[in-house]
């Protein structure tokens, strides 16, 4: 069996990417230099659906049970096991993890906003980004019975602070 790798041929080529060697190898990253800062990072995402799916969500009449209760702890158990679903990703001592979710009646969909905090040599917008797309695909699994056409969209890291780089704030 052989390991595929990347067609590179200098560290250069790989445009700043930090999870490929020299010589294109995927690796986990070194961040046992890193100094320990308090690490933030706020994601969000949609979910779109009929406005009959949203209020069944909203008056609580699921035959699931409480959609947004139940998304939400999925997602602060998914923020907590990120790196048991992407490879690369670092274990982390997560600090705190916040999941709200915002109604939208005129847009007929849930937008769900996750921040995630630690204490560490490495940032948790991963963490933040899985913790939203958790949540969002936990209401579809609750709610695919009565719609199957929800549409989750617009996913992305809102903002990040700490560590070396200091803070970002999307545009």
């Amino acid at each position: 069996m052989t390991s595929a790798k990347l067609a590179t041929t200098s560290p250069a080529d790989n445009s700043g990417l930090t999870h490929f060697d020299s010589s294109g190898q995927a690796h986990m990253v070194d961040v046992g230099a890193k100094a320990e800062t308090h690490r933030i990072a706020m994601a969000s995402g949609v979910i779109r659906m009929k406005p009959d799916t949203l209020a069944i969500i909203t008056s609580g009449t699921a035959k699931k049970g409480d959609v947004l209760g139940i998304a939400r702890i999925a997602a602060i158990m998914a923020a907590k096991r990120t790196s048991d679903l992407i490879p690369l990703c670092h274990p982390l001592a997560l600090t705190r993890v916040t999941v709200d979710f915002t109604v939208d009646e005129n847009a007929s969909s849930v937008l769900c906003n996750a921040q995630v905090e630690t204490f560490g040599k490495t940032g948790v917008e991963m963490e933040a980004l899985t913790a939203v797309q958790v949540g969002l695909l936990t209401i579809y699994d609750m709610c695919k019975a009565v719609d199957r056409g929800m549409v989750m969209t617009d996913v992305k890291v809102m903002e990040k602070h700490g560590g070396k780089s200091g803070s970002w704030v999307t545009e």
